[in-house]
């Protein structure tokens, strides 16, 4: 208000339309899931208040344990392959190589590419009857890849996609990390005698810290909710539900099976996870992340 002594109305003017935003497409719609979560809905659209039956039906469902266990899986899996796999690609392209400035930028495509285009590039490659990847591997080992009737087959290529599709995004974080970890920090670190992987894990791992508690956060949030378009064009749910993640599980409940409040809850209780953990995460990075340079 200091700042504009004769516009006392445009400090509000200026943040009333992220406020607007947040409000008609957050705020109104989570309320509106949390009163539909209490509640059965019938054919005819007439509401009946349930009280916490779709919340204890949720949780005593085998489906629904049995999606919440994937989803945990195929996050676990999205986290940790594919932020191992950025870092150690990026710690490549920071190496004095010819063409390293290429290799950074060229990465960050996987990322510019739309999920169901990545979706539908994935399903092909691996198609059982065309797909170039599942000849080579059946001439390799004379297995037989089909992802329309192998759970695992399709859980794999579904994790796998997801992993290529967030390799860009972290690669181009943990590069503009590490070209940020002081230089004499090394050099002191080489002179002590520690060798190239100690002074990794000692000095640049510590450094890129904050980094690396964002990414987890943003590829977790990516597991949870962003999936959805993959899943959706490359196996639908399938096959015996070895896809069906939580996000798509709303889906198929909400529109597919018409169970509006039992998809209600199961949204309500996938928000309140996914604000803990990120609440957690950020208390944790605060609390022991390196900022100090």
């Amino acid at each position: 208000m200091n700042r504009f002594p004769n516009h006392r109305i445009l400090p509000y003017a200026l943040v009333m339309p992220s406020v607007a935003i947040i409000v008609i497409f957050l705020i109104i719609p989570f309320g509106q899931a949390v009163y539909l979560s209490f509640h059965r809905v019938s054919p005819f659209g007439a509401l009946r208040n349930v009280g916490w039956r779709n919340y204890l039906e949720m949780f005593a469902s085998p489906e629904y344990l049995f999606s919440f266990r994937n989803t945990m899986i195929f996050s676990a899996l999205v986290i940790g392959v594919g932020l191992t796999l950025a870092l150690c690609i990026a710690l490549l392209t920071t190496q004095k190589i010819r063409g390293a400035a290429f290799y950074q930028i060229a990465f960050i495509w996987t990322y510019a590419m739309s999920p169901i285009i990545a979706g539908v590039m994935w399903s092909l490659i691996f198609d059982p009857s065309i797909g170039i990847m599942a000849r080579l591997i059946s001439s390799a080992t004379g297995l037989s890849v089909n992802y329309y009737t192998d759970p695992v087959a399709a859980f794999l290529l579904v994790t796998a996609a997801s992993v290529w599709i967030m390799l860009g995004y972290n690669i181009c974080f943990f590069v503009a990390g590490l070209q940020n970890v002081p230089h004499e920090l090394k050099e002191a670190a080489w002179i002590d005698g520690a060798s190239t992987w100690q002074t990794f894990w000692v000095v640049t791992f510590p450094m890129l810290s904050p980094t690396t508690a964002f990414l987890v956060f943003v590829n977790t949030v990516y597991a949870f909710f962003q999936s959805f378009g993959m899943i959706d064009v490359v196996t639908q749910g399938g096959p015996n539900r070895s896809t069906e993640f939580l996000i798509y599980k709303i889906y198929r409940d909400g529109f597919g099976r018409m169970q509006e409040g039992q998809a209600a809850a199961q949204s309500v209780f996938l928000f309140v996870l996914i604000a803990i953990v990120g609440a957690i995460q950020i208390y944790t990075s605060t609390k022991k992340s390196v900022y100090d340079r």
